[in-house]
């Protein structure tokens, strides 16, 4: 078969089974395999697809009918212009995380400090801390997460990119983790903030394979901001800030969970599809 028949064999394939942009997939795995730009595909779409690159491409193509993320099957993902390696370990970066960090900068930026100390709460892939050390080279980049696996994977994309001694990173469950003594003036997370009940409506991409502890916010979604609410004050310097992305409908409380915490400054931002998204905190200087 040609790489144009493979192509619209998967992609009919795809669509069958509900995939969305079942041809982009299509194309992009086809890609993956025989490792060359997308671009190169219509360049050469009569080039014939030699018997063992069309094996793999088609178990690729049944297991992202199966709903497996395209970006588990390749392997890595695009995040403020870097390509940052993806797993199970960890949820797959979105592109509206990437408010979060355009955010973050501009925050550092009015902040000041010559070198700034920033915590990412509950790294996951690493994707904010090495995305800010890309963008923040004077920043002091620390990195959480309760997960191992998730460390690894966060550790692999720092190295990936020339970061591994720029981003400390630090194992174990909530601020209890971090050194005594240790203070940050900004602090960024994209916590977990799926209700408990969601969890099984969300799409199975999402529900089937990223990790529930990297989704499940409890009940109202909004364990993990009750939390950052209440104890990060205290890892702050004076003056200094919290980022924290949220979900869908949940703007209105966690603005309202900052004020009554006693934050200053608590504003909302939105995404760029329009969407509240980011929740800005301040202590008092």
């Amino acid at each position: 078969m040609t790489v144009n028949q493979v192509i619209q064999r998967g992609a009919e394939f795809l669509q069958r089974h509900g995939v969305d942009s079942p041809r982009l997939h299509s194309e992009l795995l086809l890609a993956h395999v025989l490792k060359v730009p997308r671009l190169q595909l219509y360049l050469n779409h009569d080039r014939p697809v030699a018997e063992p690159e069309l094996s793999v491409v088609r178990a690729l193509v049944q297991r992202r009918a199966q709903r497996e993320p395209l970006q588990h099957l390749v392997g890595s993902t695009s995040f403020c212009g870097l390509e940052l390696t993806v797993s199970p370990a960890a949820l797959i970066p979105r592109p509206e995380t990437e408010t979060l960090v355009e955010l973050a900068v501009a925050a550092l930026k009015r902040y000041g400090a010559p070198e700034p100390g920033l915590l990412d709460f509950g790294t996951g892939t690493g994707c904010v801390a090495v995305a800010l050390a890309a963008q923040c080279p004077t920043a002091c980049i620390h990195a959480l997460d309760v997960s191992e696996a998730a460390l690894a994977l966060a550790r692999a994309n720092a190295e990936r990119h020339g970061f591994i001694g720029r981003i400390r990173f630090h194992h174990g469950d909530g601020f209890r983790a971090l050194p005594t003594g240790l203070r940050f003036d900004l602090l960024v997370s994209n916590p977990p903030y799926i209700p408990t009940a969601d969890i099984a409506t969300l799409q199975p991409e999402v529900r089937d394979f990223d990790p529930v502890s990297a989704l499940d916010g409890g009940a109202d979604g909004l364990d993990f901001y009750r939390l950052l609410a209440r104890e990060a004050p205290s890892w702050l310097n004076p003056g200094g800030g919290l980022l924290a992305e949220f979900g869908d409908g949940q703007a209105e409380a966690i603005e309202r969970l900052f004020t009554d915490a006693g934050w200053t400054r608590a504003a909302l931002h939105r995404d760029l599809d329009g969407r509240w998204r980011v929740v800005e905190a301040w202590r008092t200087a």
